[in-house]
């Protein structure tokens, strides 16, 4: 019973003691100014740690692409057909050495990488093609698309900026509620007026610009009157008003990045011009594209 006794004392005082250390050394909470307290006696609430930006993963493995008649590899092969192979994102094809081809390499292509753009696609359309690719759960999302919005009949016709704002919004939406965790990169618009200054000196070019393709921007390719000077440079206008979006999205998105507007300043010749068409790439424009595309996604700090 005495030991007993004793060592209650014993415990009774190295509480004692220890309180006192706390004391003296401010390890209480309301002693210091600078501690957790509101200041009025009352503990403060912890503030939450912020959870860290998740780092850029530099090689993901596995690649789903979506978009318009670009992204399908559209007059690069033979004329009027799509040719996936030559896609700059998911193509198959050695010599174009596409996005998929640099990342995952030739064996895993097939398995891990999908081309769900289609001709003809406009903004309104890439919500959908988000779902679908979001149900594939792909490491990476690679996105192009706009061209077909400013390639209209006519200037009055391109898709306004705030209708291309809300499919843009909408679509990082779809791909979310399915895949949160996927990297999205977004490829500026081309610049069609560069495209309309390259290619209008080809003969067969402008034969073909004039049934039709991409009225807005590219037909009447030999009128310089201050009318057509003024469509042109309202399509312009538009394009850049698009990859401004494309950017501000893209910038609320922790895993999203875009190519700080690198494929609308490539300067594409002669020899990146499809031969049927002038205006989509050819096979070499589908390999500029992938490199810009590469360099971007294993960059270690996003373009500006």
């Amino acid at each position: 019973m005495r030991q007993t006794t004793r060592t209650r004392h014993t415990r009774r005082a190295t509480a004692t003691l220890a309180a006192v250390v706390l004391l003296a050394t401010g390890g209480v909470a309301g002693c210091d100014s600078s501690s957790d307290s509101g200041g009025n006696g009352a503990p403060a609430t912890r503030r939450p740690s912020p959870t860290p930006t998740p780092a850029w993963d530099r090689s993901p493995g596995s690649i789903a692409a979506v978009g318009d008649s670009i992204t399908r590899g559209f007059d690069a092969c033979d004329v009027l057909s799509d040719c996936p192979e030559a896609s700059w994102a998911t193509g198959t094809d050695t010599e174009v050495r596409s996005l998929a081809l640099r990342l995952i390499g030739a064996p895993a292509v097939a398995q891990r990488s999908w081309n769900l753009a289609r001709t003809g696609a406009v903004v309104a359309d890439l919500p959908a093609q988000m779902a679908q690719a979001a149900a594939r759960k792909p490491e990476l999302v690679a996105v192009m698309v706009g061209a077909n919005d400013a390639c209209a009949e006519t200037a009055e016709l391109m898709t306004p900026v705030e209708e291309f704002r809300a499919s843009v919004v909408a679509s990082m939406a779809r791909l979310r509620r399915t895949a949160p965790k996927a990297q999205v990169y977004v490829s500026s618009v081309p610049d069609l007026k560069r495209l309309w200054s390259t290619g209008r000196g080809n003969p067969l070019g402008r034969q073909v610009w004039k049934l039709g393709l991409c009225a807005s921007m590219l037909g009447d390719a030999e009128d310089e009157s201050a009318e057509a000077e003024q469509r042109r440079a309202t399509v312009h206008a538009r394009v850049i008003a698009y990859n401004d979006v494309l950017k501000s999205v893209c910038a609320k998105d922790q895993r999203c990045r875009y190519d700080g507007g690198a494929v609308f300043a490539y300067r594409f010749g002669g020899d990146q011009l499809s031969r049927w068409d002038w205006f989509h790439p050819s096979k070499d424009g589908q390999g500029r594209l992938a490199e810009i595309a590469y360099r971007n996604v294993t960059a270690a700090q996003p373009p500006k």
